[in-house]
């Protein structure tokens, strides 16, 4: 009897535990697979929105001064002419213009202009493995042999703010903005730095 309990019985509890193992490691495996997937789709959405940028409407941005001061001169020494959507800027001193009344008033570059040469001092910023060359609050990207101007991305830092910068106020919250982009205060190991929070739509 003890010999029939060990040819017959003993070996079916063996087969028996071994399929459960089995069915508890493809159950553990279909668990980890699903985990898997779900931490990707995380992952992706998070980067999605960190390369979405955030559009305010000028309508609801509050300026602290309630004018800005107009910076014109009365000529452009060695300046070029950039041509966008069918009008005539102009660009010199590391500074883009427009004319009215015989004089050059100061402006923030529009989305889309190009230059051959970057400005003095600027600095290389990576973000989101794309390349950035800011240039007193400018931001440009390399193309085709020219620099254009375009919006960074939220979430790009920067470590300086160019003098003229101005305070505004959104929803109670107090901002940075240069050239229609908002920045917020961030501490940046131990440092102080401006994160790209939004850009101004001009209404």
């Amino acid at each position: 009897m003890k010999t029939v309990i060990k040819t017959i019985i003993l070996p079916a509890i063996v087969l028996m535990g071994m399929a459960t193992q089995v069915s508890a490691q493809t159950k553990r495996s279909s668990t980890r697979d699903k985990t898997a997937t779900t931490t990707t789709a995380k992952r992706t959405s998070a980067v999605t929105n960190n390369t979405t940028t955030r559009r305010v409407s000028s309508t609801k941005v509050t300026y602290k001064k309630p004018t800005k001061k107009v910076v014109s001169v009365r000529s452009v020494p060695n300046k070029t002419v950039v041509t966008h959507n069918g009008q005539n800027y102009y660009y010199g001193n590391n500074k883009y213009y427009t004319q009215s009344r015989g004089r050059y008033i100061v402006i923030a570059p529009k989305i889309g202009f190009r230059i051959k040469t970057l400005p003095v001092n600027y600095k290389r910023i990576n973000y989101n493995s794309r390349n950035y060359y800011n240039a007193q609050g400018i931001f440009y990207v390399h193309i085709n042999n020219e620099y254009e101007v375009v919006d960074p991305e939220v979430g790009t830092v920067v470590y300086e703010l160019p003098e003229d910068y101005e305070k505004v106020t959104i929803d109670g919250q107090t901002y940075y903005e240069y050239a229609n982009i908002l920045y917020e205060k961030v501490q940046v190991d131990g440092t102080r730095a401006y994160e790209v929070v939004g850009i101004i739509d001009m209404e």
